[in-house]
């Protein structure tokens, strides 16, 4: 999964009701047309929208998500999940001639399940209620009056899902009134282990080791026991540069640690809603859009390459699995 990361060792962003905000003030069709031309799922858990994970863990976390609410305060309560998310993706889609099928199943496969609403309303309300206030230009400043500047570090390869997030997030974030800026660097790796930055976009959750019921490996970087302060390098893998853990999670990690997952398969998916839970409550990363890829092959000399009208095999034949794919092409002599 793709998106946007936290340092929640940083004020402001130590506060949960500001990343929340945050990621209401983002208005994913916008969003996606700017990264990806609107090409890609979104998935509003920090888990790619992948077949096994549809079945296992989305669907069934569906009507938790619709019932969600965020606390504003006095009272007042906001349900920030949009189940209609991909049908206003697939529409921006048609405007812009791209064939969409009109089968509501068959968007969803395309675009993701569900994300969560643009509601600018509801992220000054948040932000407010955290000493936040704009200024007379109409832009945001801090609870201590001075300007809200955001450098979004980023990865330097323009086609690479960080960068394009980072550009999409920085064109929306000015949009609603934080003056911000993506910001490429050549030492964005080592930046993110140190904690030398406020937002960044690599990767907001590991993935686990292929499409596994086994969610340990994402979990496992958020025990707090694995908590480093800033200057001092943290697990160099997706979502530990985040510097967030919590009491709630530590245990479900502890358990998932000793579990067959050949084996507990059950009782490993009710631990991986749990904690997925959790991550949404808490939202120390943002989850985007499920990584796009793009692949070329030649069929003058060789063909039955694995794509998706054939998807016998991980079909990135530049990585070590090639081995698999290569006793299954064909020659054309």
């Amino acid at each position: 999964i793709t998106g946007v990361v936290f340092n929640n060792a940083v004020t402001p962003y130590n506060l949960k009701e500001v990343r929340w905000a945050l990621l209401l003030a983002i208005d994913i069709v916008e969003y996606m047309s700017i990264a990806n031309d609107l090409i890609g799922a979104v998935s509003p858990i920090h888990l790619p929208w992948v077949r096994t994970y549809m079945e296992t863990l989305f669907t069934p976390m569906e009507e938790w998500l619709k019932e969600f609410t965020i606390d504003l305060g006095n009272g007042e309560v906001f349900k920030p999940y949009d189940s209609e998310a991909p049908f206003r993706l697939a529409q921006a889609a048609k405007k812009r001639g791209y064939p969409v099928p009109e089968d509501p199943i068959k968007i969803r496969e395309l675009f993701g399940m569900g994300w969560w609403k643009y509601a600018p309303e509801v992220a000054e309300k948040l932000l407010v209620k955290n000493g936040f206030k704009r200024g007379a230009d109409g832009k945001w400043l801090l609870p201590d009056g001075t300007p809200w500047k955001v450098n979004i570090l980023t990865y330097v390869n323009p086609s690479h899902p960080p960068y394009r997030n980072a550009m999409a997030l920085a064109e929306v974030w000015r949009k609603f009134g934080i003056d911000c800026a993506a910001t490429p660097s050549e030492a964005a790796e080592s930046m993110h282990s140190l904690g030398q930055f406020e937002v960044g976009t690599t990767w907001p959750a590991r993935e686990p080791w292929g499409v596994s019921m086994d969610l340990y490996r994402t979990f496992s970087l958020w025990h707090s026991q694995l908590l480093a302060p800033v200057g001092e390098p943290v697990v160099a893998a997706p979502g530990a540069a985040a510097r967030w853990s919590n009491p709630e999670l530590d245990p479900i990690v502890e358990k998932m640690e000793f579990l067959n997952p050949f084996v507990d398969v059950e009782e490993i998916r009710q631990l991986n809603i749990e904690a997925l839970k959790i991550v949404v409550q808490e939202m120390p990363t943002i989850p985007t859009f499920t990584y796009p890829s793009a692949l070329v092959w030649d069929e003058y000399y060789w063909t039955n390459w694995p794509g998706a009208e054939n998807p016998y095999s991980q079909p990135f034949h530049h990585w070590p699995n090639f081995k698999y794919m290569l006793p299954r092409l064909q020659s054309k002599k």
